[in-house]
């Protein structure tokens, strides 16, 4: 009799810039307060990447910390897929295409996706189908951003958010169920584009003299509609993908949020009951780093000796698009 194959998250790896950027280096720049960052945010610092480092350059790091930790060769790589909203280059060719080069891999699917904060559990999505389909074995994930790129560092209510890095996971193949992802959920709805948006330099508004003066090439954000969609849909996102697996709050281990604010992830932990030691928090030490936040913080927890095999994972995003997006999972990295 055949054996069952599900997908199952192997290693875990992440890269962050060795440039920290405390909130007093911001009060430098723009007008803000280490006092006010930390109230509104719980962000104390972040880190930007230096001017010759690209994303790919922290992707390749991260992946190759994933590929050693879970014992697999560049050449055992069926596919590699990067989420990012800070590419290397803007429309080709992929950030995926670049790192796979740099890791020596040749001949094998390499692409983007752009969902932003959500991007990767929208890339654990497509690893978990990709590999249930049986069309490949061994597939690397990366969430990478160097989101200092696209930071307007004259607009407060957005400087002070971001930083860079980027979070790598090895996604293969087990035969166990017990050792598998057990469920992954992504969701959209185009009708709040403009809450998070990079308007300039696309197909709407070219690059152009006006656009760059008018700085719509970077990033901007409605703070305060933000917060209130992202609560309200993080908490019934959660609550959906529990009960569609027959699972409560007390089956988890640890409590994955994207990391974009503090008062963000307080609100949605108490919304859920979920106790504090669950709940993963990094955002006070790389701010949000878009795709890469949950990966890194993954790491993070994992390099603390605190999520081992066998930790059962409950991952939440959400992020421009709007994207969201939620997933359980068994962490079975070594």
């Amino acid at each position: 009799m055949e054996k069952p194959i599900y997908a199952s998250l192997k290693s875990i790896g992440a890269y962050a810039p060795e440039n920290i950027v405390t909130n007093y280096d911001l009060e430098k720049i723009v007008d803000t307060s280490d006092e006010w960052i930390v109230k509104r945010t719980g962000i104390k610092e972040r880190r930007f990447a230096e001017a010759n480092e690209a994303t790919s350059d922290l992707a390749t790091k991260a992946a190759k910390i994933a590929l050693k930790r879970a014992k697999i060769t560049p050449k055992e790589v069926d596919m590699v897929i990067v989420a990012t909203i800070s590419p290397d280059f803007f429309c080709m060719p992929s950030t995926a295409c670049i790192v796979a080069n740099k890791l020596g891999i040749v001949g094998k699917p390499a692409f983007d996706i752009s969902a932003a904060c959500s991007g990767f559990v929208y890339l654990l999505s497509l690893a978990n189908a990709f590999i249930l389909s049986k069309m490949y074995k061994n597939i690397l994930i990366i969430g990478a951003e160097k989101i200092s790129s696209i930071l307007d560092m004259q607009d407060r209510n957005t400087c002070v958010l971001f930083g860079d890095g980027a979070g790598a996971a090895l996604i293969g193949v087990t035969s166990e169920r017990e050792k598998s992802i057990v469920d992954v959920q992504v969701s959209s709805n185009g009708e709040y584009q403009d809450f998070l948006i990079t308007p300039g330099c696309g197909s709407r508004y070219p690059a152009s003299q006006e656009v760059l003066e008018q700085r719509l090439q970077f990033l901007k954000m409605k703070g305060n509609e933000t917060f209130k969609v992202a609560v309200k849909t993080l908490s019934s996102d959660v609550v959906e993908i529990l009960e569609k697996n027959h699972l409560s709050i007390d089956d988890i281990d640890f409590f994955v949020p994207h990391q974009a604010n503090q008062r963000i992830i307080s609100a949605v932990g108490d919304a859920l009951n979920i106790d504090s030691q669950k709940v993963v928090l990094t955002v006070q030490k790389y701010g949000n780093t878009s795709a890469a936040s949950i990966p890194m913080a993954i790491n993070e927890f994992y390099e603390e000796g605190r999520i081992k095999k066998g930790s059962k994972l409950l991952l939440d995003a959400f992020g421009g698009g709007l994207t969201w997006g939620s997933a359980i999972l068994t962490f079975n990295g070594e």
